[in-house]
């Protein structure tokens, strides 16, 4: 297993701690350094930035949002990207979420799994450097009965393939993501409910595949995936305090991401045995009381999907993702100021260590 940094979004006047904590994490030795967009910083623009000023560390879109851009467009972005990082870049995508796809983007939001489809169909073909067609429900390249011809990228990528990742919660998105992806980005992720929640369902998508290795019995479904769950950490010895500043967060993807029909980790943390305290956090979140929603989250489902306490006690959560089958496991350090956050960044190769199950 490997160690990631999740810088989250861009702004909130932190731009000058993130490069530093990116920078932190790449004289560590982390793996890849993620950044995130929503209706705020674009993703593309950070890691063009935090790669500029970087040596080793890979820089990847956690995530770019699927309604933000046409898949030649994020293909562009992708071989661009991998061009001036020296190879260094991993694209991960995802469809948002309604509000955010309809409201920001306008774009209808609807059918996610056969638009991601799709949507990655388009661009391993237009990466791949072959001219690009492509009849389907959602594009149609070139258009039909006009002055457009298939067209071939000019930008050379460093790789001849970009590691595409997508992001999943849902049981069907999971068994996509499987099939057509390298790796899955994941967030809330349980080792104690990882097999039922998530690994059965990417494992069933990879045996569909048709990747050597994965169909017929004998071997390893997920061998060469990337399961990539963000993890929140904090390091200290109160765990009950330490889960506490993570309230906020779980009430406000529990119960406020998304709407009431649709809310995917609202689903997941019901999935995972918490169905009657997620209506409630629910229910308070979209009432307006979100100081009752925030004190209506288990502190269980806190402990069980973050990294929280001493070393030695990230340590053995350390070793339980690895077990559970998680080979890059993104952090994302609690605190507000940069030292705080790099404290958590080094507290976590140290357990890593402790640990015994770096790679």
């Amino acid at each position: 297993m490997r160690l990631g940094i999740n810088l989250g979004y861009w702004g909130a006047g932190m731009d000058a701690d993130n490069l530093a904590v990116a920078q932190e994490a790449d004289r560590l030795g982390y793996a890849v350094c993620w950044a995130a967009e929503a209706y705020g910083s674009d993703a593309p623009t950070v890691l063009s930035w935090v790669a500029a000023q970087t040596e080793r560390i890979d820089v990847g879109s956690g995530i770019f949002q699927i309604p933000a851009r046409t898949p030649a467009m994020t293909a562009m972005t992708a071989a661009t990207l991998d061009t001036l990082s020296g190879g260094r870049f991993r694209l991960g995508l995802g469809v948002s979420g309604p509000q955010v796809s309809e409201g920001w983007y306008g774009v209808k939001f609807d059918k996610p799994l056969s638009r991601t489809r799709e949507y990655v169909e388009i661009i391993r073909k237009a990466m791949s450097r072959e001219r690009l067609s492509h009849e389907g429900e959602h594009w149609t390249l070139p258009l039909p009965d006009g002055p457009g011809k298939p067209i071939k990228l000019t930008v050379h990528p460093v790789r001849e393939e970009i590691p595409l990742y997508i992001a999943a919660i849902g049981p069907k998105n999971l068994e996509q993501t499987g099939e057509i992806a390298d790796g899955a980005l994941l967030i809330f992720f349980s080792p104690e409910h990882a097999e039922e929640t998530t690994l059965r369902h990417l494992r069933a998508g990879r045996e569909k595949s048709g990747t050597p290795g994965t169909s017929g019995g004998g071997g390893d479904a997920l061998a060469g995936f990337d399961v990539c769950p963000t993890v929140p950490l904090a390091v200290g010895e109160d765990v009950h305090a330490l889960a506490d500043q993570f309230r906020p967060y779980t009430a406000l993807y529990v119960g406020g991401m998304g709407s009431r029909k649709q809310n995917f980790y609202n689903r997941l943390a019901q999935r995972m045995g918490y169905a009657k305290e997620a209506a409630e956090i629910q229910d308070k979140y979209l009432a307006g009381d979100k100081e009752g929603a925030a004190a209506a989250v288990p502190h269980e489902l806190i402990d069980s999907t973050t990294l929280l306490g001493s070393t030695a006690r990230i340590a053995e959560r350390m070793r339980a993702y690895a077990e559970a089958g998680v080979t890059t496991l993104s952090l994302a350090p609690a605190g507000f100021t940069r030292e705080e956050r790099i404290a958590g960044l080094r507290a976590g190769v140290e357990a890593l260590e402790q640990a015994g199950v770096g790679s």
